[in-house]
């Protein structure tokens, strides 16, 4: 199945079609964020089994996994939209400015500067400090959990921009 590059089918011309299709994308990542954040809280019952060199490390991947998903659904997320944008009215535009907005205002570096953590400093600095006060094995534990933090930051905000936008379509709708 070929993946879709907008949000529009060639005849459909309506916003609530644009704010169904991101609004189910944004669900998706914040379903994989959850997802990710279930597995390492449930990997606490394999504690009595693994070893703790073998477990942190499983953790730290799985956060990586689950940022890593959400940060490529939010980009491609932010590439649908701008090709669905082509294909409206200005009017039409207006409308989605806020969540326009939200991708200009909170752009999402790639992931390769994400896990660099000489790009990351201050992010780098909280993981070594919480490394050193806890154990060093959880460094990249905590690298990581700020990742997720941040997706979810971002993921948040785009879904009240989608909220807001909604409640204006209601209620310009209502009053017509």
């Amino acid at each position: 199945m070929p993946k879709k590059d907008y949000f529009l089918v060639a005849d459909d011309n309506s916003v609530a079609v644009i704010l169904k299709g991101i609004d189910r994308d944004v669900e998706r990542g914040e379903d994989v964020l959850m997802l990710g954040l279930a597995t390492v809280m449930l990997s606490s019952t394999f504690a009595p089994i693994a070893p703790p060199f073998i477990l942190l490390p499983l953790v730290a991947f799985t956060f990586a996994i689950s940022v890593s998903y959400a940060r490529i659904n939010y980009h491609n997320m932010q590439r649908k939209l701008l090709k669905s944008m082509e294909q409206l009215d200005s009017y039409d535009k207006i409308i989605l400015h806020p969540i326009v907005a939200v991708f200009i205002e909170r752009p999402m570096g790639s992931l390769t500067e994400s896990f660099n953590p000489l790009k990351n400093r201050r992010r780098t600095w909280k993981s070594a400090l919480g490394g050193l006060l806890i154990n060093p094995f959880w460094m990249p534990i905590f690298y990581v959990m700020g990742m997720q933090i941040q997706e979810e930051k971002n993921l948040g905000i785009l879904n009240r921009a989608i909220i807001s936008v909604e409640q204006k379509i209601s209620c310009q709708s209502s009053f017509m």
